[in-house]
């Protein structure tokens, strides 16, 4: 007789990423070059600086990592204007989201997210076994207000990602400010920001004022994106002190990584790669949508660096048939709305090879 899990765990739909490229190789045997656009990688590459301190430091493997991460969060104390101690440092920003479930839910505790919310915020809550409560989108936008009235006695967690995964709209300086401010005390706000280095807007929220002025929010970032080092696995956190040493209670020893707080640090400092992905994001989105509009295709304007679409195909097919030519892209049926698929923005030769693609496939 097998041993039986927490009921929880027979409720966790396990998070499904985006699909690596040697799998489609093994698949499908295609020899051809193969893009992935599924999974938001930064089509520029890893920072140049992070590679040249991964290089010095590669010999060094056969050491624990920092345990503490003291010359990481001493580098994003300067970048941020925190104090170490509103700092913590995760094996990507998705084990934050999972501790932080762990720390503060219970049973009787409900989580309130978004229903085109990042997956990982409902597969926490789920697992411990939590009140889940699902709110419907506005326009393609989280609904601040249907949260806010959807808040009871039992509501523990309320999570928002803003930039919005996998929409890619944000929430307005102004809108989060009286959110945050009209939520009762004793409710962690997780804020995951994952994109925001990719949002030019200025009404984007200053989302660290509220950490300095010790409200309950808990806002998450990560080097995976802009920076280009999602195989290395460093996310971070930022919250009042009491939040964070709450959260470390459950951090698991040395699960930040020796050469992932090298490249980190290093990466931090390399504004010629910032804007140069910045750049390249820029004109990719412009190509990508002027393309759009002239195939009469329906998508969300984007303020990050993958856009989400529909055409006269649902996701799911059109989802294969792009696969069997050797592209990779996100269909979002495991967020409520299949006939939507989210493609990465990537340089120029994969922007134009997709959609060079995309029009022989409709054509069709």
């Amino acid at each position: 007789m097998s041993v039986k899990p927490r009921e929880a765990t027979k409720k966790v739909k396990p998070y499904i990423p985006g699909k690596p490229i040697e799998e489609l190789k093994r698949e499908l045997g295609i020899t051809e070059e193969i893009l992935k656009l599924a999974s938001n990688e930064n089509p520029v590459g890893t920072s140049p600086k992070a590679l040249e301190a991964i290089k010095e430091s590669i010999g060094e493997t056969y050491l624990y990592p920092d345990d503490e991460c003291f010359y990481l969060k001493r580098g994003l104390s300067k970048h941020l204007g925190v104090n170490a101690e509103n700092l913590i440092v995760g094996n990507g920003s998705v084990e934050l989201i999972l501790i932080a479930s762990m720390v503060y839910l219970t049973p009787d505790d409900e989580f309130i997210m978004g229903d085109q919310s990042f997956a990982l915020g409902k597969i926490s809550a789920t697992l411990m076994g939590a009140i889940f409560t699902g709110i419907t989108e506005k326009d393609y936008t989280h609904d601040l207000n249907a949260i806010r009235d959807a808040v009871s006695e039992k509501t523990k967690i309320i999570y928002i990602d803003n930039p919005c995964n996998p929409l890619g709209t944000k929430l307005s300086r102004k809108g989060i400010e009286d959110f945050v401010n009209s939520i009762p005390d004793g409710i962690l706000i997780i804020l995951d920001e994952a994109y925001y280095e990719f949002v030019r807007d200025e009404d984007f929220p200053d989302s660290i004022k509220f950490v300095k002025e010790n409200k309950n929010v808990f806002v998450l970032r990560t080097f995976s994106k802009i920076y280009g080092l999602a195989a290395l696995r460093i996310g971070y956190g930022i919250a009042p002190p009491e939040i964070i040493s709450t959260i470390r209670k459950a951090r698991l020893p040395f699960n930040a990584n020796r050469l992932g707080q090298i490249a980190a640090l290093a990466a931090l400092k390399d504004e010629e790669h910032i804007q140069r992905t910045l750049k390249i994001n820029e004109e990719g989105e412009t190509y990508i949508t002027k393309e759009f509009d002239k195939m009469g295709i329906f998508y969300i304007p984007t303020c990050t660096n993958f856009i989400t679409f529909k055409t006269e195909l649902d996701g799911i097919t059109l989802f294969a048939e792009l696969q069997k030519r050797g592209i990779i892209v996100r269909p979002l049926k495991n967020y409520g709305i299949p006939e939507f698929i989210r493609v990465t923005i990537g340089n120029k030769h994969q922007n134009q090879r997709f959609i060079k693609t995309l029009k022989e496939i409709l054509a069709k």
